[in-house]
């Protein structure tokens, strides 16, 4: 079975839009499911990394098949892990910050996790286009 797909790959707009659209989906689940657990009560961080866990999850399987068309691999696989545990780190280290800037607004929760997504989904298109799902 060949790595790459036997069609033409998508364009950078086509995948972009792609990334957004799945992105999207990813972050309801991701959002939704942060709000649940704060409102449950567990800590902020506790509550941001099950969430993301969930919502980076969701974006893996369908970015895999739909934004990039690339087949199963165990070392892409592997690959969006090491990607995902970084981007974690800037996540959740980006939404504290902001978490705490914001204290006490209205709108903390929100804006502080906009923040944090919108950093890590812009490194995450970066590398997993350029490098991970790059067509050989």
């Amino acid at each position: 079975m060949a790595d790459t797909p036997d069609y033409a790959p998508l364009s950078l707009r086509t995948q972009a839009a792609r990334f957004i659209i799945t992105g999207g989906l990813s972050a309801v689940v991701d959002f939704g499911l942060y709000v649940l657990l704060l409102a449950l009560g567990l800590h902020v961080n506790l509550a941001k990394t099950l969430s993301f866990i969930a919502g980076t999850t969701t974006a893996y399987l369908i970015n895999r098949r739909w934004t990039f068309q690339a087949p199963p691999s165990r070392a892409r696989f592997v690959a969006v892990m090491v990607l995902y545990a970084l981007t974690y780190a800037v996540q959740v280290g980006i939404n504290y910050l902001f978490y705490l800037e914001f204290a006490g607004q209205p709108w903390q929760v929100p804006v502080a996790f906009v923040i944090a997504q919108g950093t890590a989904t812009v490194i995450n298109f970066v590398v997993q286009r350029a490098v991970i799902f790059r067509l050989k």
